[in-house]
């Protein structure tokens, strides 16, 4: 296998312009959150239609919006995420209505929801709830900060959109009914997939770090699916669990596995068939014992995910609230929009910061001129309205999976004619407020992320460098030790893929960061590579791997 020479980056890199741009595959479950959406609007807003009260839909689609989360989630751990994104989506909104309720001042509301947006991305980053993050969000409770309100209306729409909530998290849940494992298959058959598409490039003869980095990751997505699928035990899911071992063993030695028999297991995981069985049930039997013994661990707490989010959160209130007051002094009627277009730039570095702002400004710009085109349909009448808003949800969520900038194409007229539900508004207007809200708030926000940089993430590598380093000779401890348990083997060799995972990640992030020491590239690959190595010595102390001298495997030749 031919070895990649490590390399000390630039401190700062270039921004490309083009690369954030380009179409990737849609995911495989695209039509999932796009049907789910339409599912949970449509019934509160045909509703109000009907009753002649359609301006009361912005608060209702504050909780129907619930329903676009935590589709990758196992059903048990999705039933839970659900409800805490409904309370987080009427808590945001509780304190957006009040605040407007109690003034009119721009000034203060653009504060506050500086600091709603920081708090909801700082929540929504340290729980991982996965896309749309927080963006939905922080676009509900900014937008309800500049309505029209009075303390006794208060309660009434919390409750419409808690009702709406209610039910988005009944559309949610609703495919448990015909496929209760899918979540754990799909993860399952990503983890198979990557790995098949490493051990064919390692195969090949070449190593590439960033395919071994993204097949360790979907592997390690496949564990936490399967852990937070509940604790009761199933045939389906002690046969997921050793295909995910399978993935695993196919990372250690990419060149003892077929990746076409890796290929396989995964399309067998489509539908509602029974799950493959890669071995002899005995198979496996001391990693599951592992599995177990790892899930037993108490999982890390809320607050101590924080800690590393503050300069992103710094950024975002700080982004936000100059983008707000940069609107506000060009006299743009909603300076919200400014705001939550800063808010969406915020990722894990600034390169990637970079990247959402170009595709955020592109989408906005292509969604304003279809906006233009639609908005004669949409004033047909409000029945026009909400079926143009129901289509570009649809499409929203259909698009935005290839790339950003694609969604936010469908997104930005579905923004706008939300506006219209209390009323007709000027489309010219409306048109010309977006597109300098658009630039305001993507250069000022940018700008924000340019100054407040993470400078612990050096820091933060140093540690994970750290953390691999322990996993590792916790490993080669056992591997040294004759009697020890394989379950013990097995929970180390977990233990140190996914500190190598986090260490991955943090090299990541951190490196594209500016104004920052050049980070210890060198030193992140070496051990990357001496943690596979350990890694693959326990694949084979545990004898999932064909013994060299007689092309048999040990595990199957157990009595």
């Amino acid at each position: 296998m031919r070895s990649t020479t490590p390399t000390t980056p630039q401190a700062v890199r270039r921004l490309p312009l083009a690369a954030p741009l380009r179409l990737g595959r849609p995911s495989d479950i695209w039509f999932k959150p796009a049907l789910s959406v339409v599912a949970a609007v449509a019934p509160p807003n045909l509703l109000l239609v009907a009753l002649g009260r359609l301006d009361l839909a912005m608060y209702t689609m504050a909780g129907s919006l619930c329903a676009l989360y935590a589709h990758n989630r196992p059903y048990a751990a999705r039933a839970k995420a659900l409800v805490w994104v409904v309370l987080g989506m009427l808590a945001g909104l509780a304190v957006a209505l009040v605040a407007a309720s109690l003034t009119t001042n721009a000034v203060v509301l653009v504060a506050v929801g500086s600091v709603l947006a920081a708090a909801q991305k700082a929540l929504c980053d340290a729980t991982r709830i996965g896309p749309p993050g927080h963006v939905i969000l922080i676009f509900v409770s900014s937008a309800a900060l500049f309505m029209p309100q009075t303390l006794g209306q208060v309660p009434g729409h919390l409750a419409l959109a808690a009702v709406a909530g209610v039910w988005a998290w009944l559309v949610g849940m609703a495919p448990v009914l015909l496929r209760p494992h899918g979540p754990e298959r799909r993860a399952t058959a990503q983890a198979l997939r990557s790995a098949a598409a490493y051990a064919e490039t390692a195969g090949a003869g070449e190593e590439h770090p960033r395919a071994r980095a993204d097949a360790y990751a979907a592997v390690r997505a496949a564990w936490q699916s399967l852990s937070a699928a509940g604790n009761r035990p199933s045939a389906a899911r002690r046969g997921l669990e050793r295909l995910v071992i399978r993935a695993e063993v196919a990372l250690a030695a990419p060149a003892d596995v077929a990746p076409a028999r890796l290929r396989g297991w995964a399309r067998d995981l489509r539908g509602t068939g029974p799950v493959p069985r890669p071995d002899d049930p005995r198979a496996g039997a001391d990693e599951l014992l592992g599995v177990a013994a790892e899930r037993a661990v108490a999982p890390r707490s809320l607050w101590s995910g924080l800690g590393p989010l503050t300069p992103i959160a710094v950024r975002t209130a700080l982004g936000c609230a100059l983008a707000g007051y940069a609107s506000l002094a060009l006299g743009v009627g909603r300076p919200y929009w400014a705001l939550v277009t800063a808010a969406s730039l915020y990722q894990a570095n600034i390169t990637l910061t970079w990247g959402r702002t170009v595709q955020r400004v592109v989408g906005n710009l292509v969604g304003v001129l279809i906006f233009a085109a639609v908005a004669p349909v949409a004033h047909l009448g409000p029945l026009a309205l909400v079926l143009c808003c129901l289509a570009f949800n649809f499409g929203a969520e259909a698009f935005i999976s290839r790339n950003y900038w694609l969604g936010s194409v469908c997104v930005t007229p579905l923004a706008l004619l939300v506006t219209e539900f209390p009323g007709h508004q000027p489309t010219g207007e409306l048109v010309a407020d977006r597109v300098v809200d658009t630039l305001v708030g993507a250069l000022v926000g940018f700008a924000a992320a340019m100054v407040v940089t993470n400078r612990r993430a050096g820091s933060r590598v140093e540690g994970a460098l750290t953390t691999v380093g322990r996993a590792r000779e916790g490993a080669a401890r056992l591997l040294a030790d004759p009697q020890a348990a394989p379950a013990a083997l097995d929970a180390a060799r977990r233990g140190l893929a996914a500190a190598l995972v986090d260490l991955r990640a943090t090299a990541d992030a951190a490196s594209g960061e500016w104004w920052q020491r050049a980070l210890p590239q060198e030193r992140v690959v070496l051990v990357e590579q001496a943690g596979h190595r350990t890694l693959a010595a326990t694949v084979r102390r545990l004898g999932l791997l064909p013994d060299p001298g007689t092309g048999t495997n040990t595990e199957d030749a157990r009595p």
